[in-house]
């Protein structure tokens, strides 16, 4: 039978998966399944192997259509090639994407991974790589991560861009461990020169102007209780209300929440309290953030809104914040081990092996110094006659 636009929807099947052949273009033909499912196919043999490819519904792909593909199926079949081969590995190829690949890595190596690093890593994954999602694994060249370690430079700087690099080749070498890729695109390329290590300590008066300026939601929260505490932005970004004990005035981080892999008991000054007693709990297991699924987010566009009100002269960062602690503490006299504990330093292991004091009591006393201390610059930034005595 011919195919025609006026009988392709009129021809009645033989059984429930009937294929009526053009008699015009042997191997053109029309599917019929389960008596109404009416698709347009090729069907051809290439060596030994009898192929068939599908062209498309009929209330999707005209007759007209229909066969200009099949002609152009047919005079590649002629030259050799298999049509139906390169539509199978271009379904691999979107099985096998980038972006169809990394929450798989993500899931596999979530219980082996501190939740920062979990975090960190799915966060280089899903924006830093964003330029990879489209492109198969075995596609990716060394030139598309070198691009994209440019891009990500120019953007976030090379301390970032080392870090996403070193989670795209821990990705790509757990890719080929799965048999997913044979390649891993990430060597050969070159790290960033990154900067000295920071050495930023804010001023009292700039350490200020940023507690003035701080918003009344959770990223200003978080902020203070910073320069309150010493502690890392992650360790109260992903704080958990069972880790605050209201009646001690603590914060007991566990191990597996701190860089050092240490527990670290936080004493609470009174700002401090304050602060996080006036956190509304909405039935969160976490203190911070707006989902039940985890701590806050949105670290960089609440740092560029703080950054715009506080209007700092030098950029700083929230972990230049933890420095200020540092540094305040020694100028108010608090002796260095005692510093270094605020802050769950470790100290050198000669000194930790013989010395277990955990100084909780000059650990409490040293934040309640800096909290008044700081109490007193925020006073003074808003023009209040007001003093603080430092020890010599």
């Amino acid at each position: 039978m011919k195919l025609s636009r006026a009988n392709i929807g009129r021809i009645a099947p033989e059984s429930d998966d009937h294929i009526e052949f053009d008699e015009t273009m042997p191997g053109f033909g029309l599917r019929i399944r389960n008596r109404k499912h009416r698709t347009f196919i090729v069907q051809y043999k290439i060596g030994n192997k009898h192929r068939r490819v599908t062209l498309g519904n009929i209330q999707k792909v005209s007759l007209d259509d229909a066969l200009k593909r099949a002609k152009i199926i047919f005079g590649n079949v002629a030259e050799g090639k298999d049509p139906a081969e390169r539509k199978a590995q271009a379904r691999k190829a979107v099985a096998h994407s980038f972006a169809a690949t990394w929450p798989k890595y993500l899931e596999a190596r979530k219980g082996a991974l501190k939740e920062s690093t979990y975090e960190a890593q799915e966060r280089h994954l899903t924006n830093h790589w964003r330029a990879l999602h489209d492109l198969a694994l075995n596609r990716i060249e060394r030139v598309d991560v070198a691009a994209s370690l440019a891009t990500i430079t120019k953007e976030h700087g090379p301390i970032a861009a080392n870090r996403a690099r070193a989670t795209l080749s821990k990705f790509f070498r757990w890719a080929i461990g799965e048999g997913l890729c044979d390649h891993n695109p990430v060597v050969g390329t070159n790290k960033r020169e990154e900067n000295d290590p920071r050495e930023r300590s804010l001023s009292d008066a700039e350490a200020a102007k940023i507690c003035l300026a701080a918003p009344q939601n959770h990223y200003g929260r978080i902020v203070k209780l910073i320069l309150l505490t010493g502690c890392r932005r992650t360790e109260l970004g992903d704080l958990r209300w069972s880790e605050i004990d209201f009646d001690k005035r603590t914060i007991t981080l566990p191990r597996e929440r701190t860089k050092n892999g240490q527990e670290h008991v936080v004493p609470l000054s009174h700002d401090a309290y304050d602060i996080l007693r006036g956190v509304d709990r909405h039935d969160r297991e976490y203190v911070f953030g707006r989902t039940r699924a985890g701590g806050f987010s949105g670290w960089s566009k609440a740092k560029r809104e703080l950054d715009k009100a506080a209007d700092l002269k030098e950029a700083w960062t929230l972990h230049d914040l933890r420095r200020t602690v540092r540094t305040g503490l020694g100028e108010l006299g608090v002796a260095p081990h005692v510093a270094e504990a605020v802050l769950n330093h470790v100290p050198p292991k000669l000194i930790r092996t013989y010395d277990r004091n955990k100084y909780e009591p000059e650990k409490r006393k040293a934040l309640n110094d800096w909290a008044s201390h700081l109490k007193v610059a925020i006073a003074q930034a808003t023009g209040a006659n007001v003093t603080t005595l430092r020890k010599k």
